[in-house]
């Protein structure tokens, strides 16, 4: 067999962060400043070995000129080079691999112009059962992935699992919802060829059309990215406090219970949210009440943070309730 060998395409090493805040029980992210009309998109640039040492210097440099938010936990998440980014023939420009970020703001800063928080639901609004089991889920969704793995039933992922088992198991048919799939059902959505994305790179199903439109489209690959951020983020606050670093220095109970819901997209049960939470020690009151909760007086907490040195997973191993 004769290989064709084509002219090597420049590569350009570019950063994206998916940069989570959480605003009136609401997580949100942040987006860049770009053309009116432009899909939303996340900040991002090229890496610049010149004047960035490392790759995260370079993403907060970025984010800076981009935003002007200050971020706090920041963490590598994933190298992306394929959805929305695939080199065409003839194409002239580079193409870029993107490392991906998830980071952490409470915010408090003015942002620069065009920069702006949008809800993160907008993008994934299949993701929030805060309020049972979305209804696009039933009346949209489900329908014409039924008829896209009928399609072809035996078709096995690289998992070994068929279309029909991946239906039925991400997008909830038995009533269960994983809410750390994010990525795993957005990915479904765009083989599946339902999502803007696809229509985009060339891959929409005639589907689409019946479906209607599907959260909204970002630039890029973005709206993979984050994905691939929320779904890494509702990990982690399950073994590491990070949930902290977008709560102030004093809470409520209330307060984290509810921040913890804004982010998984499920609802807690109040008394064994309390009991475990007060349970693994991960926070420790403060002796003032707060007087802002519209009721009665609320015992005010924070992190302690002797806890990190105690044990190596002290998250918020909290049940769920649908």
């Amino acid at each position: 067999m004769t290989l064709t060998l084509h002219p090597s395409l420049p590569v350009e090493v570019g950063l994206t962060a998916a940069i989570v805040a959480v605003r009136e029980d609401s997580p949100v992210i942040l987006v860049a400043p770009g053309p009116a009309g432009a899909e939303p998109a996340l900040p991002s640039g090229p890496f610049d070995p010149l004047a960035h040492r490392t790759f995260e210097i370079g993403l907060r440099a970025w984010v800076a000129e981009q935003t002007g938010a200050p971020l706090g936990y920041v963490e590598q998440l994933y190298t992306f080079g394929d959805r929305g980014r695939h080199a065409q023939a003839g194409d002239q420009t580079p193409h870029v691999v993107s490392v991906g970020y998830l980071a952490l703001t409470r915010g408090g800063a003015s942002l620069s112009a065009g920069a702006a928080f949008r809800p993160w639901y907008a993008f994934f609004p299949w993701e929030d059962w805060r309020g049972g089991k979305p209804p696009m889920i039933e009346e949209r969704i489900l329908p014409a992935l039924r008829k896209w793995a009928a399609r072809d039933p035996d078709r096995l992922n690289a998992y070994g699992l068929s279309r029909t088992e991946r239906v039925r198991m991400l997008f909830g048919e038995d009533g269960r919802f994983d809410d750390e799939n994010t990525l795993d059902r957005f990915q479904l959505l765009y083989e599946s060829g339902l999502v803007e994305e696809a229509r985009r790179d060339g891959r929409a199903s005639p589907l689409i059309g019946e479906v209607g439109p599907l959260g909204e489209p970002m630039r890029n690959d973005h709206r993979r990215i984050l994905a691939t951020a929320m779904g890494r983020l509702r990990a982690k606050i399950k073994y590491r406090p990070v949930i902290f670093e977008l709560m102030p220095e004093t809470f409520t109970l209330t307060a984290l219970q509810r921040m913890a819901e804004a982010i998984s997209g499920r609802h807690l049960h109040k008394q064994n949210f309390r009991r475990l939470v007060e349970s693994s020690a991960v926070v420790e009151p403060t002796g003032d009440m707060s007087h802002a909760t519209g009721g009665r007086p609320a015992a005010l907490f924070r992190f302690r943070r002797d806890v990190l040195q105690e044990r190596p997973a002290p998250g918020l191993r909290v049940g769920l309730r649908g």
